[in-house]
């Protein structure tokens, strides 16, 4: 195929030799198959700012470091200069991400470098080398889908340890191949500790895995994982190794109106979104 323009460097460089098809375009990013060498990668190329449509990304972006005071200060006059920079920071925080889940035994992609607003990783295929499926796509067994719902709750239990929120999980954002699900998409990974919104960001991507399991392990509906791992997180007390049971037991403080109003917002708002996922994947 024709050499996207955002592609060319990398060509030029010498790391990308042929650029085989279009995998999917998303929200955020666009997706090819490429050819490094005697391996097939993919690269995923980030859409500038101004044409990503990803929802209150300020929410997302509270309690990432930034280097220096000069491009704080740009980014939050929104310079030019500044804007360069968010982009940056953008891009890093899904290398940083899957750096660190890697190192934490969670199964992502392998990445090689992103040069350009262009990052190359692995390409997630299964062992006949076609593209492994997204987790939206796939049927399974009842008995199937509890031990897939245990290894997922086993891989965000491991994510919070190392102080990683995906944000944004869904079975948008998990493949399967013939060994499991690998979970992708994380540019938005939010820092655990440090911003206001990641336990409701947490809970909301317990949430979704334990409704597309529930599909076909109804069981799981009622399940208390998100509850019962932030809890764990809280205390201090939650490691990879930590024993779960999907259940957990409320305080008895009076209730919460609000929040639980809020709650319902998100719910209303998640499957809206979701809803609008579905639409574009049947689309592409």
């Amino acid at each position: 195929m024709k050499i996207p323009k955002r592609l060319q460097p990398l060509v030029d460089d010498g790391l990308v030799d042929e650029v085989i098809s279009r995998l999917m375009s998303g929200k955020e990013a666009d997706i090819f198959i490429v050819r490094c060498g005697g391996h097939i990668r993919c690269a995923k190329v980030y859409k500038d700012a101004i044409k990503r449509s990803f929802k209150k990304a300020a929410q997302y972006q509270e309690g990432r470091k930034v280097r220096g005071g000069r491009q704080a200060r740009a980014m939050a006059k929104q310079s030019n200069y500044g804007r360069a920079q968010q982009e940056k920071v953008w891009q890093t925080a899904e290398i940083d991400a899957l750096s660190r889940l890697a190192g934490a035994g969670v199964r992502v992609p392998e990445t090689f470098g992103c040069v350009d607003g262009v990052l190359l990783m692995e390409l997630v295929t299964d062992d006949a080398g076609d593209v492994a499926p997204r987790l939206g796509d796939v049927i399974m067994s009842e008995e199937q889908a509890l031990e897939d719902h245990a290894l997922m709750m086993h891989y965000i239990v491991c994510m919070l340890c190392t102080g990683v929120v995906h944000g944004d999980l869904s079975e948008f954002n998990v493949l399967v191949d013939d060994y499991g699900p690998v979970i992708i998409d994380l540019p938005q990974a939010v820092n655990a500790a440090a911003n206001n919104n990641a336990q409701a960001m947490f809970t909301r991507d317990v949430n979704n895995m334990r409704r597309y399991y529930a599909n076909f392990a109804p069981a799981l509906a009622h399940t208390q994982y998100a509850k019962e791992i932030w809890a764990l997180f809280e205390d201090g007390s939650l490691t990879p190794d930590s024993v779960l049971s999907g259940k957990f037991e409320d305080s008895g403080d009076s209730a919460d109106v609000d929040g639980v109003l809020e709650e319902i917002k998100a719910a209303m708002q998640e499957e809206q979104e979701r809803q609008e996922r579905l639409r574009e994947a049947e689309l592409e």
